[in-house]
């Protein structure tokens, strides 16, 4: 069955009235959460530690967080399907990462000179990811800092291509583009580079050529005049819900990259635990230059790592590159990820996990199908999202054509009866190691309310 035009006005302005009411139910049920904001707002902009962290009608405030399940400073209780971002794939303090950091809590947390931790973290990445050769750094924005940085001291070019609407971590370079008005972003198929922000300078900006994805003739163009560093991008975006490769897509990226002597830096930060054992890397089977990695192989502790061929890294080794930072590598968080990795996320673990998702997934898809939605879901290992469109998403221009009034509903609608998702409405949930069946399943469970009563 197609919807038409009058039907989808008619869902738009249901949901618009859903979301009346539980803006309504919200502020009563969580004002503990408003005078926690209104108090921090006095001493921080917005009252959050990040801006990210900020959103209407106030923030939730977290007391309390175990396993799959968050409580706020009001009492509620969530499931939580936002799981830090996508940082918590081991779960709110999963036992065997609790307790290697409490036990290297006895023999310290920094040293600022070298600990076994480090060569065992190593050892475990080469053998998860493929690559020989790693430094650890502090948080995903620095290690694709990091790893710009090489690419650039590698190649002995300025310039660097990412795509419009991808995301990567909050330094200058990759703050261009990431959610850019329309009405600045230019041609589809030759976007202008905008700026997130105010005080990143205009040669930063001019250093930046911004491609849509999916679109291997605009990487070819990108590159032609020979000047570019490195193309980096997230082999699966996850800043505009979930967005999948074309078939051939990363295959045409790995030949137009490597023929023009730049070098390919996947984004593996939201997808590197999650996809699945060895990241979207290893699912997909296309092998950049470098990887950067963060978010959840540190088991809710800050981390970030990026790795690469030796001949890459070795650049770090002679010194020509520098790679810097008081906190890499301290044996409190090497703790936690060596426990992620050997202990929370095994290789039987992550695969229960995707298959758990997997269900889930499918039962949103088929209240979905009943109810005859101009929505979808789309799947990548342990991440999920219902995507409000009737076709699929293949670049930010396609995202920005999605009903943004159905998916606040939903979201408020879910948060006001214990379904925590993310914010955003673009971003997507992820199921944890620590998520039994029933907690998925809620999920799917509230969203059907959510449906009947929209459709109603």
């Amino acid at each position: 069955m197609t919807m038409t035009s009058h039907d989808q006005a008619a869902l738009v302005q249901r949901a618009r009235e859903i979301t009346a009411r539980e803006i309504e139910l919200y502020a009563e049920r969580t004002k503990g959460s408003q005078r926690a904001t209104d108090r921090t707002r006095k001493v921080m902009p917005a009252g959050v530690p990040s801006s990210f962290q900020s959103y209407d009608p106030h923030p939730i405030v977290v007391s309390h967080s175990a396993g799959s399940k968050m409580t706020d400073v009001d009492g509620n209780e969530y499931v939580d399907y936002d799981m830090g971002f996508g940082a918590l794939f081991a779960g709110h303090m999963h036992p065997a990462v609790r307790l290697a950091v409490e036990e290297q809590l006895d023999s310290g947390t920094l040293y600022v000179t070298p600990c076994e931790l480090n060569g065992e973290v190593g050892e475990l990445l080469a053998e998860r990811y493929g690559f020989p050769m790693w430094r650890p750094t502090n948080s995903g924005t620095e290690a694709t800092m990091d790893a710009i940085r090489l690419a650039r001291g590698v190649t002995g070019r300025d310039k660097i291509v990412k795509v419009e609407g991808g995301y990567h971590g909050h330094h200058d370079e990759v703050m261009i583009s990431n959610k850019p008005s329309l009405d600045l972003a230019g041609p589809a198929d030759a976007p202008n580079s905008v700026p997130q922000s105010k005080g990143i300078p205009h040669g930063v900006v001019n250093d930046v050529r911004v491609i849509p994805y999916n679109d291997p003739e605009a990487l070819e163009r990108a590159l032609a005049p020979g000047d570019v560093a490195c193309f980096i991008v997230e082999p699966v975006m996850e800043n505009i819900g979930i967005c999948m490769p074309d078939e051939g897509y990363l295959e045409k990226v790995r030949e137009i990259t490597s023929r023009h002597g730049t070098l390919l830096i996947f984004d593996e930060v939201k997808t590197g635990i999650t996809a699945g054992y060895g990241g979207a890397t290893n699912q997909l089977g296309v092998r950049p230059d470098l990887i950067t990695l963060a978010k959840s192989i540190g088991g809710g502790f800050p981390v970030g790592a990026f790795g690469g061929k030796a001949e890459y890294m070795d650049y770090i080794t002679n010194g020509s590159v520098l790679h810097l930072g008081t906190y890499n590598g301290n044996p409190l968080v090497m703790a936690a990820v060596r426990a992620t990795l050997t202990q929370a996320c095994t290789r039987e673990t992550v695969a229960e996990t995707v298959d758990r998702n997997t269900r889930l997934v499918a039962a949103c898809q088929k209240i979905i199908d009943d109810a005859a939605l101009p929505a979808h879901t789309v799947q990548f290992g342990a991440k999920g999202c219902i995507t409000w469109s009737p076709t699929r998403v293949r670049n930010y221009r396609d995202y920005k054509k999605t009903d943004f009034d159905l998916a606040f509903a939903q979201w408020i609608h879910g948060i006001n009866r214990g379904v925590l998702l993310p914010p955003g409405l673009d971003e997507q949930w992820l199921i944890s190691v620590m998520h039994d069946d029933a907690d998925a399943m809620r999920y799917a469970h509230v969203f059907g309310e959510f449906v009947e009563e929209l459709s109603a």
